[in-house]
């Protein structure tokens, strides 16, 4: 099985050249290293699970199902908490079970000193002296941590001498898993809050297939046990999953491929000779170096018949029926698109193994490469010129009912001419007839607060991450550097917040901002309406700026 072939490469060679399809790819090493590290703890601590003979494969197909930040994520210390997540994902899976889930008591303890030299005895000694649960399943975070300090604090000053002042109060820890669909996160969150429980922390995972794992910190329960918890959560589940079959516009819209048949032609008949025009010989392709690795495969620059173009290879061992619908879905979008500020697709290879996808080649590269490595910014004409570019590039999209979801400064290229293009459809989706869509797809720091919620949402999901691009061009900052995605998601949709804009930043691009990144969707300019706000301004604004685009040291 792949575990033992691993497990060798692992051993023998470190990560270089091993066969193992994650070792291979650098973004995957941390989650091959976390999975060769709780399988050696499950192993070494004799459980009985980690004997079997199929559970090194299930092991890895659980991490691989999760996205990388799971394996980054999930507390090591604590391999069992692995388990129970693979046992409830199995559950879900199973059509007769619904939504399934687990409760536990959990405690957090503040950190003493994160910087001890020996952290595996100095974490014994801290949860010996404070603790009698275990810590939750993703480490926590600092809010947490003060969070624990505090109740410390206040238990010290409720209770007598006679109990330790390091006693920290327990919160607990509820665990769901399901099917995926819309409203999910907003649906489980509201259903704590129904409890009377306050979410102190949530890690929201989605897997390959389509299923959820929501893990939530929670305090407010009065009790110190599980079983009664248990039982009422079971209830307001139950009634949950009635009201969602009653109102059955539940499911997940499915982008059918339309393939309309007339048999009487009232237009001219172009011969064709079979092939897709934009099926292309893997032969004709030559490559001459790699500009960059993804999680789908590489991407090169290269010829095609004398052209210069850029080739994305999807890799053999992605090759899987999930990756190659997205492929099909981005060679189905990327054909029919043709604007001068989309990246344009010149053709794809869709012979298996051998899949790719071929457009032009885009010189002046990412403009998160632009702001971000090169350390380069824009004066407002040229930072204008960059915006109008994306904003109409977006609006043909949305015109022919194409919502990127994954708009971003990584996914927007310039061309030798500093021209800017929308890039990389991976998970841009034909618009489904009904309007509404929904998977966790795109980035945490540009994502619409609908899309983090899992909630249905439209075309005006890209208008929310423009707002965020744009700022990136005014800032040449990180959105919420400060703050991991998963905080930075939590802070966006909870508290509703947002970068925060430059002072002497002009009123009007502070205002199309504000209206950009709107909660509410429909409060939100489309990108027709951006496109005259930012070509007005331009205009006012004048060429006073000079050349506009220059580099910082």
């Amino acid at each position: 099985g792949f575990c033992e072939m691993a497990m060798d490469d692992y051993e023998s060679c470190g990560s270089t050249e091993g066969k193992s399809p994650a070792t291979q790819n650098q973004k995957n090493s941390k989650k091959v290293e976390v999975y060769f590290e709780v399988l050696r703890r499950l192993k070494e601590s004799g459980h009985p699970e980690a004997g079997e003979s199929a559970f090194c494969d299930q092991l890895w197909h659980h991490f691989n199902s999760l996205p990388s930040r799971y394996a980054v994520d999930v507390n090591l210390e604590r391999p069992e908490d692995v388990l129970m997540h693979k046992r409830l994902l199995q559950l879900a899976h199973d059509p007769n079970n619904g939504p399934v889930f687990d409760v536990r008591l959990v405690q957090v303890v503040p950190t003493l000193d994160v910087n001890s030299e020996d952290s595996e005895s100095s974490h014994n000694i801290k949860r010996g002296r404070f603790s009698i649960h275990p810590p939750p399943a993703f480490g926590s975070s600092p809010n947490l941590e003060a969070l624990a300090l505090e109740a410390s604090k206040m238990e010290t000053q409720v209770r007598d001498n006679g109990v330790s002042d390091d006693f920290v109060r327990p919160l607990h820890e509820i665990t769901f898993s399901t099917k995926d669909k819309p409203k999910l996160l907003s649906q489980l969150t509201s259903l704590l809050a129904e409890v009377g429980l306050n979410i102190e922390e949530a890690h929201a995972f989605s897997t390959i297939d389509g299923f959820s794992l929501d893990v939530f910190v929670v305090d407010g329960w009065p009790l110190e046990e599980v079983e009664e918890l248990r039982t009422t959560l079971m209830k307001k589940l139950l009634k949950m999953e009635r009201s969602c079959e009653s109102n059955a516009g539940f499911l997940n819209p499915v982008v059918k491929v339309e393939t309309k048949s007339s048999s009487v032609s009232d237009h001219l008949e172009i011969p064709s000779d079979g092939t897709d025009v934009w099926e292309i010989d893997p032969q004709l392709l030559e490559f001459e170096s790699k500009v960059a690795s993804g999680s789908y495969g590489d991407l090169y620059k290269g010829f095609y018949r004398s052209q210069e173009v850029a080739i994305k290879i999807i890799k053999a061992e992605r090759v899987k029926e999930e990756v190659q619908n997205e492929f099909a879905q981005e060679v189905y979008i990327m054909r029919k698109v043709r604007h001068k500020n989309v990246v344009q697709f010149i053709g794809a290879c869709t012979r298996l193994p051998n899949l790719c996808i071929v457009t032009e080649f885009m010189h002046g590269g990412s403009l998160y490469d632009f702001l971000h490595k090169q350390r380069g910014s824009f004066k407002l004409p040229t930072l204008l010129k960059v915006a109008i570019d994306v904003s109409k590039g977006m609006n043909y999209l949305h015109q022919n009912n194409i919502i990127h979801r994954d708009l971003k400064t990584a996914n927007l290229l310039m061309d030798e001419n500093d021209v800017v293009k929308v890039g990389d459809f991976g998970v841009a989706r034909v618009k489904a007839q009904t309007g509404v869509m929904t998977a966790e797809t795109g980035t945490y720091r540009w994502m619409a607060p609908e899309v983090i919620e899992h909630k249905p949402y439209d075309h005006k999901a890209d208008v929310f991450s423009f707002g965020i691009v744009l700022w990136e061009l005014l800032t040449g900052k990180l959105p919420y550097e400060y703050l991991t995605p998963l905080q930075a998601a939590v802070g966006v949709v909870q508290s509703n917040l947002r970068p925060t804009i430059p002072k002497q930043t002009h009123p009007k691009v502070i205002d199309l901002l504000g209206r950009c990144w709107q909660k509410d969707p429909s409060l939100r300019p489309d990108f027709a309406e951006i496109t005259s706000v930012l070509k007005r301004l331009a205009e006012e604004v004048g060429e006073d700026g000079g050349d506009g685009r220059k580099e910082k040291g």
